[in-house]
């Protein structure tokens, strides 16, 4: 996803316009990216949804979370609720990143006299926001499932679940397709921004890190690997509130907040506002590791499909 184009790439975004092939490797370059993401970032995803849902004195930080879970359910305890977001991460993440590429001629489109041929850091950042919006439709329920499965192992009352479909069956049964979706909203308000952040930060340090004269063909490591890791980070640093509450309202039992703002204002009379950054150690821990491997499978399956398609 670097910005800097082949002549064929410029001339489509001149044009405003993508071709099937680019289609399909964005899509599939995404899904590659999103799979290396769950199996490096899990463990640390599944300490920071249980630090923002336990009840207050449950853990005494991020240690204690792993520690706990392990001496429950063993190691593999870490990877408890993985199954939602490995079936979902492809679309998820395919998804995303394909419509962060559509977002990006868009933009060219919409700017047919533009003096440069290589977008702004604030038309990065608005593709990101954009390509959230159609993501949220994969999201929303796959973060459902998951959040339920991860909370349940550490003790909390409520139904327990067999497994991703166990969920996703007792939900419909409970609420129809509104309590399988319910969160979209908060995962909107966590994606936007964070997506925006995301790529931007992804583009301007690869761009950065990528030598003068570089070939578009060239798969930089390096610069993958540090510009995918500061995008992790940059998204986190401005995620965690959102996502919080995200996780409060995808776990706690029907009726419990009449929304977003309800969850915010309740959160933060029950437990302070520092209740809103509970997590922000395991999900920064994460965000280097995991955005970096996504971004290195982006590249690396981007590259491979370039010379089939």
């Amino acid at each position: 996803m670097s910005d800097v184009t082949s002549p064929a790439e410029e001339a489509t975004h001149r044009k405003g316009t993508t071709s099937t092939g680019d289609n399909i490797k964005s899509f599939v370059s995404g899904g590659v990216g999103g799979i290396a993401a769950v199996l490096v970032g899990h463990p640390f995803d599944l300490t920071k949804t249980r630090l923002q849902t336990a009840p207050p004195g449950s853990y005494t930080g991020a240690i204690d979370v792993v520690k706990k879970t392990v001496a429950r359910d063993g190691i593999t305890g870490l990877y408890r609720g993985v199954v939602p977001p490995l079936l979902g991460v492809t679309p998820i993440f395919a998804v995303s990143f394909w419509s962060y590429d559509i977002s990006k001629v868009l933009i060219y489109k919409l700017t047919p006299n533009r003096t440069s041929k290589e977008l702004s850091v604030a038309e990065y950042a608005v593709a990101g926001f954009l390509s959230a919006i159609p993501t949220t439709l994969v999201t929303a329920p796959v973060e459902r499932a998951k959040v339920l499965l991860q909370v349940q192992g550490q003790g909390q009352a409520g139904p327990q679940y067999n497994g991703v479909f166990d969920v996703v069956k007792h939900l419909y049964k409970e609420g129809g397709i509104r309590s399988v979706f319910r969160g979209s909203a908060a995962t909107v308000l966590r994606d936007g921004p964070g997506s925006a952040a995301y790529f931007a930060a992804y583009e301007v340090v690869k761009k950065l890190l990528t030598p003068a004269g570089a070939s578009p063909s060239d798969l930089n490591l390096g610069a993958i690997i540090i510009a995918g890791g500061s995008a992790g980070v940059a998204m986190w640093s401005i995620a965690i509130p959102p996502d919080v509450l995200k996780s409060r309202i995808q776990s706690a039992p029907t009726g419990t907040y009449s929304g977003f703002l309800d969850c915010a204002r309740k959160t933060i009379a029950v437990d302070g506002v520092t209740a809103l950054w509970k997590g922000l150690g395991p999900a920064m821990a994460r965000a280097f590791p995991a955005n970096a491997a996504t971004f290195l499978g982006v590249e690396a399956s981007k590259k491979l499909l370039d010379k089939y398609i």
